[in-house]
């Protein structure tokens, strides 16, 4: 028997014993186990009056949700990077280097072309699915155990506070070297805005599921 199982089992017990759910969980807490398990094992059974502990459907992962989140996602990712290159290249040609190439302009406004192309295609089609996606877990709650889309949040948050400390550490580099100017400050906010919203919205959605928030 696994651990899981030996939870599970314990609060199907507990639960047919009569017990409430709050000392169920005080029970477990006070034994060791993470809130987190306890809360999983505790929405395992659904609050229904019945003599016996009713186990709620378990989510299942399958080829459509794997499609669906990684469309959603990989659209998120597009959107993200692009706009950031679209405000970089507004940033380059607003503050130019004093060693940019005579052809520097023609280059940014390709760039720009090819930023705004991108955004145009994605961006409609992250909204499209993040509103597909979010009626589908409002219309049945256990999408939200989608395994894929869990790995998915997990993976988001963690390149975005990534990009987040990177983006600190240039930030503090150049102003102990005294390289500190308005188009490097301009960058490092972009790219600050940017990663921090996708990971303040992430953030607030995976709590908001633990009941966090």
């Amino acid at each position: 028997m696994t651990t899981d199982d030996a939870l599970s089992r314990f609060v199907r017990e507990a639960l047919s014993n009569g017990l409430k759910r709050e000392q169920i969980e005080d029970a477990l807490s006070s034994a060791g186990w993470e809130r987190s398990q306890i809360r999983d094992a505790l929405k395992s059974f659904a609050e229904v009056e019945f003599p016996i502990p009713v186990p709620r459907p378990r989510s299942h992962v399958s080829a459509r949700d794997a499609f669906v989140y990684l469309l959603l996602y990989t659209t998120l990712y597009i959107s993200a990077f692009n706009l950031g290159s679209l405000l970089f290249q507004f940033i380059e040609l607003a503050f130019p280097a004093a060693t940019d190439p005579d052809g520097h302009a023609l280059i940014a406004r390709e760039n720009i072309r090819w930023a705004v192309a991108s955004i145009v295609i994605a961006f409609p089609v992250f909204l499209y699915m993040s509103r597909r996606v979010n009626q589908a877990v409002a219309r049945d709650p256990v999408r939200r155990d989608s395994g894929v889309r869990k790995w998915l949040t997990y993976l988001t948050l963690f390149v975005a506070a990534g990009i987040l400390i990177g983006d600190l550490i240039a930030l503090v580099h150049s102003l102990l070297s005294g390289e500190l100017t308005i188009r490097f400050v301009l960058k490092v906010l972009t790219i600050g805005l940017i990663a921090g919203t996708i990971f303040w919205y992430y953030l607030r959605d995976v709590r908001s599921e633990s009941g966090e928030l």
